[in-house]
């Protein structure tokens, strides 16, 4: 998608980067609506079992299959790369399920003539897609509610921080996913009155968080009062050992 690579502006300071998550909640619940159609359509079957001309329907899935299997093999090395990769790929792979379906179905229709597995095909795969497409719509919504990525454990990360010699707290650290691939940091940290090495602490900790965690985007508040801690609501806050250097006791 091209518009994701327009450069952040005054109005958007991410730009448009995380329009790839929302296209892949869309492609997501788009597979939702494409299965209330085939169930839709299943249940009109099963009431009313109509004539099927196996053969075609045989010839065209399988067209749609090789297509289809071209697709994923195009797609299948890429879908690790963000969340829309694999949105598209999760697509094809339903297109692909229901060529394999309609195949199916047209065989045993060709062979045996029992019309109702056309519907019975149809509402197994549709069973298929909700539940592989379930992770897709869950992912893309985890990222957009800014919940800490799945890779990242937030108690290590804690504790790494307040490793760093020299820390009383730490509070409020938020942890989430601008995109796929592109996580950020934000804490607030409290050091003794009168720290004089807060610029290798804060490059120590980039450091840490860049080469343990692969965050890349990190914003670090540095105090050395914990009355503005005091004044804050939903706080994480804890003593390390160096607890004993600050002159506040919680």
């Amino acid at each position: 998608m091209i518009i994701i690579a327009v450069p952040a502006a005054s109005t958007k300071t991410f730009g448009y980067r995380r329009l790839e998550i929302l296209a892949a909640l869309l492609n997501g619940l788009a597979l939702w609506a494409i299965v209330g159609v085939i169930l839709h359509e299943a249940y009109i079957r099963f009431k009313t079992t109509p004539d099927v001309a196996a053969p075609g329907m045989i010839a065209i899935a399988a067209v749609g299959l090789l297509v289809n299997l071209l697709s994923i093999y195009l797609l299948h090395s890429h879908k690790d790369e963000n969340i829309n990769i694999r949105g598209a790929f999760l697509h094809v792979v339903a297109d692909s399920l229901g060529s394999v379906g309609a195949l199916a179905a047209g065989l045993i229709i060709l062979y045996t003539g029992w019309t109702l597995a056309d519907p019975l095909v149809s509402v197994g795969i549709c069973l298929l897609v909700l539940w592989s497409s379930w992770g897709l719509i869950r992912e893309a919504v985890h990222i957009l509610l800014l919940g800490v990525p799945a890779h990242i454990n937030y108690n290590e990360v804690q504790n790494a921080i307040l490793d760093h010699e020299g820390i009383c707290c730490l509070y409020d650290l938020h942890i989430w996913s601008i995109a796929s691939g592109q996580e950020a940091i934000s804490a607030h940290i409290v050091v003794p009155d009168g720290f004089t090495e807060q610029k290798r602490l804060l490059q120590d900790i980039v450091t840490t968080l860049r080469e343990r965690f692969r965050v890349n985007h990190a914003t670090l508040q540095i105090e050395e009062s914990h009355n503005m801690k005091n004044d804050r609501s939903g706080m994480v806050c804890r003593i390390d050992g160096a607890g004993a250097l600050c002159p506040y006791s919680p």
